[in-house]
């Protein structure tokens, strides 16, 4: 069976065909996906979100389905609904597009908290329960969700409960010059991003092997000062001025396994404290919240995540 460090560079190599640059963000996707977790993509409108999920879709060989999240979306239109058959005199069960292995939901703070709301047994249980009935979602079973800047017009915050059901929470940042023109010329010469396979995106592992290297994940060993250096980074977050709820006992073991993801797209076999680090403010910038004279005095939360980390002595 493949490794993780012989996969990672198969799967940044097809991504990359279709997004130019990004580095960072395709990390942190690994990451999550590695860990059985779910990511919050955060960015403007154009910087390429949608079209990393779907590469990674196309690179996994996993079934995709995108919804677009609007005010006026109904948690029936992601979950699925029974439908009355007048031939059967009876109702069918009409599954929703949430029953799928890569889950895009396409700007989901443009929806009211019902409807975001109505991931939450999904992304945590792995199924969905309808006229009191569950039912199991496919595996591997990932939400990646996209959401705008909190500052644009038409968004409704995230409740923090959903937010928390997200592993990681990734900034999307422009690309560099670089990396721009790059996009030009591509779509210059014809790049056409509703068409990879135009692009030469294939697949390069299955369903099977995910398992497996999620289970090579899990095996990676932490040492016992590794385990209390997250334990104090986590703790330390409740106990600063500048935020009024710290990260939960969750937070710790979303950092954890972010954290055996991160060691092990790295080469190596278990982790080290610089990954907790580097996996800090991903995992915990969408689990705190920053005292609004905090944010009067122009601090930023991953600022004050910063500030922790760097205060907590680094074992040994």
């Amino acid at each position: 069976m493949p490794t993780v460090s012989e996969v990672a560079p198969l799967l940044r190599a097809e991504v990359a065909k279709a997004v130019a640059g990004q580095d960072a963000v395709v990390e942190g996707c690994l990451v999550a996906l590695l860990a059985n977790g779910h990511v919050l993509l955060e960015g403007v409108p154009g910087v390429a979100k949608t079209l990393l999920v779907r590469s990674l879709a196309a690179a996994l060989s996993l079934d995709y389905t995108r919804i677009q999240f609007t005010p006026d979306l109904m948690p029936s239109d992601v979950l699925g609904t029974r439908i009355y058959n007048p031939q059967k005199l009876d109702f069918e069960l009409r599954t929703g597009p949430i029953f799928t292995s890569i889950l895009l939901a396409d700007e989901i703070n443009r929806t009211p908290p019902k409807t975001q709301s109505a991931l939450l047994e999904a992304m945590e249980e792995r199924r969905v329960t309808l006229d009191g009935e569950p039912h199991p979602l496919p595996s591997p079973f990932v939400v990646f969700a996209t959401q705008n800047p909190l500052d644009f017009e038409g968004t409704y915050p995230l409740p923090e409960a959903q937010q928390d059901r997200f592993l990681l929470k990734i900034l999307v940042d422009y690309p560099q010059e670089t990396e721009e023109r790059d996009v030009l010329r591509r779509h210059h010469a014809g790049f056409r991003p509703q068409a990879l396979d135009e692009a030469g995106v294939r697949s390069v592992v299955s369903a099977g092997d995910l398992d497996a290297l999620r289970a090579e994940v899990a095996a990676q060993t932490v040492d016992a000062p590794v385990l209390d250096y997250i334990l104090a980074v986590v703790r330390a977050t409740r106990d600063v001025d500048e935020l009024r709820a710290g990260a939960s006992p969750r937070a710790g073991i979303a950092l954890l396994s972010g954290s055996k993801a991160l060691a092990a797209l790295r080469g190596r076999a278990y982790v080290i404290p610089d990954d907790v680090k580097e996996l800090a403010a991903p995992a915990l910038r969408h689990r705190v919240l920053l005292r609004p004279e905090a944010e009067v005095e122009g601090l930023t939360t991953d600022g004050v995540l910063k500030e922790i980390v760097d205060r907590v002595p680094v074992p040994r």
